[in-house]
C-alpha cells in the first residue's frame, strides 16, 4: 500500500513553546457563509439575510462563531502535515469571540505552541489559536489540544 507523506513527521519532543504556525488568510465571502449555513444547518437570518443585518446595525452578514473558529482548524495550515502519523487526535478546543467577522472581512488565523504536557508514550501540544481581521483586530482566541506520539514511546514503557 502506498501512503501519502509530506515530510518526516515531528513528534511531541520536537515542539517548543512559542513556535508559531500560520494558516492562509481567507476573505469571508457570501458563498462561504452559504456553505457554512448549509453544512451547519444554522438558519438564523443574521448569517444569511443582509437586510436583516443592516436593520440591526450590522454592515453585512455576521459570521457564526463556529465559522470563525474553523479558520483555526489545524488542517487549514501545515501543522497536520508536519506531524503526520505522530498525530493521534485533537482532544480539546475552546474559543472566545472578541470582535464580529462580517462577509467581506479577511481573516488571518494563527496557531502558537502555548504549553507542552508530556505523558509516558504521548504528549499534548496546547496551541493558542487566534483569528485577526484585516484591521489587525483580535476576533477570536482559544486553545486546541493535540495529542501526539512521542518519538520513542517504547523507551518510556520499558523504563516506566
Amino acid at each position: 500500500m502506498r501512503r501519502s507523506k509530506f515530510a518526516e513527521p515531528r513528534y511531541f519532543e520536537d515542539f517548543e513553546v512559542g513556535e508559531v504556525f500560520y494558516s492562509p488568510s481567507r476573505t469571508q465571502t457570501d458563498a462561504l457563509f452559504a456553505a457554512f449555513q448549509l453544512a451547519s444547518g444554522d438558519n438564523h437570518p443574521i448569517h444569511y439575510d443582509v437586510e436583516y443585518c443592516r436593520a440591526r446595525g450590522f454592515p453585512n452578514l455576521l459570521a457564526h462563531g463556529m465559522q470563525v473558529l474553523i479558520q483555526t482548524a489545524p488542517g487549514a495550515g501545515d501543522f497536520p502535515h508536519m506531524v503526520g502519523d505522530a498525530l493521534v487526535a485533537v482532544v480539546g478546543l475552546s474559543a472566545r469571540f472578541h470582535k464580529p467577522v462580517f462577509s467581506g472581512d479577511t481573516t488571518y488565523p494563527q496557531l502558537e505552541v502555548k504549553e507542552l504536557r508530556p505523558g509516558r508514550t504521548t504528549g499534548v501540544v496546547v496551541l493558542r489559536s487566534t483569528v485577526h481581521n484585516q484591521r489587525d483586530e483580535l476576533c477570536m482566541e482559544g486553545e486546541i489540544e493535540a495529542l501526539l506520539r512521542k518519538r520513542h514511546p517504547e523507551a518510556a514503557v520499558r523504563s516506566g
